[in-house]
């Protein structure tokens, strides 16, 4: 796909995600609108997933569950279920609950909500992979405040002594959390010397949502002959696209008022 038809999907993906939001008076859109490149990158470019229940389809794990909003949106936008259904989100009866559910949402690949068990999970399935003799990869997305939870270590430590070739993560490194800057609230810095150093081919993509420089970054890595897994550290903006949400903590988990809405999604469609 053509670089300016993905920044047309992203762009449709962030003007999705405050609607949600706004919709439920909830949620979380920081994370959501930080990760839309590496989301869209994925899911209309990079994954193999020729139908959702397809057993050698490339899975994707969304570790920061929060971040149920992107995921949805990027569902919504493969045709697995209605626009509208997305103005439901977080509603009582919706499918779409607050963190996604495998059992209720097509094309979600493993529940997850409890930070620091998704990448667990992800590493689970590369190894049934390959035990299994199965070609397909594993995608996992983690947050940086994510990776202060010592479960993302002891998987990350598994995926490497098992040689987990068809797995890679990405770390959405935008430097916030609910709490403040990640540097601030518990470092996990530098990120990448320790993702070499725990057996991870690693790189970094200084900016994040340049959809351009991540695609050729990610392609280069994947391209690339690994005994292990890989990692792709995005250096990328909280609320990206909205520029009164942009590195700002207090939009990690508050919703946008109907009027700041509009001034979003006016701001995401000149963007």
């Amino acid at each position: 796909m053509e670089i300016n038809e993905l920044k047309e999907i992203a762009k449709q993906i962030r003007i999705d995600i405050i609607n949600e939001v706004t919709s439920a008076a909830s949620g979380h859109p920081g994370g959501s609108l930080s990760s839309v490149e590496i989301a869209t990158l994925l899911y209309f470019d990079i994954m193999n997933i020729p139908a959702p229940d397809d057993p050698d389809r490339d899975r994707f794990v969304l570790s920061k569950g929060h971040a149920s909003p992107l995921l949805y949106a990027c569902l919504c936008e493969k045709g697995l279920f209605p626009r509208e259904e997305l103005l439901t989100f977080r509603k009582l009866g919706s499918h779409l609950q607050g963190h996604p559910d495998m059992n209720k949402v097509p094309g979600v690949d493993m529940t997850t909500g409890s930070l620091g068990l998704g990448i667990g999970t992800a590493v689970g399935m590369a190894l049934a992979g390959k035990y299994d003799g199965k070609k397909y990869r594993v995608f996992a997305l983690l947050g940086d405040g994510e990776m202060q939870e010592g479960s993302v270590w002891e998987a990350l430590m598994a995926a490497a002594h098992y040689k987990l070739s068809n797995l890679t993560v990405f770390v959405d490194n935008n430097n916030l959390q609910i709490d403040g800057r990640v540097s601030d609230v518990m470092s996990i810095y530098p990120i990448e010397d320790k993702l070499r150093a725990f057996g991870f081919e690693t790189v970094v993509v200084e900016d994040g949502n340049d959809i351009g420089a991540l695609r050729s970054a990610v392609t280069d890595l994947l391209s690339r002959e690994c005994p292990g897994p890989r990692a792709v550290v995005a250096r990328t903006t909280k609320g990206k696209g909205v520029s009164f949400m942009e590195d700002q903590a207090a939009w990690h988990g508050t919703a946008p008022s109907r009027e700041q809405a509009e001034e979003a999604i006016k701001e995401i469609m000149e963007g």
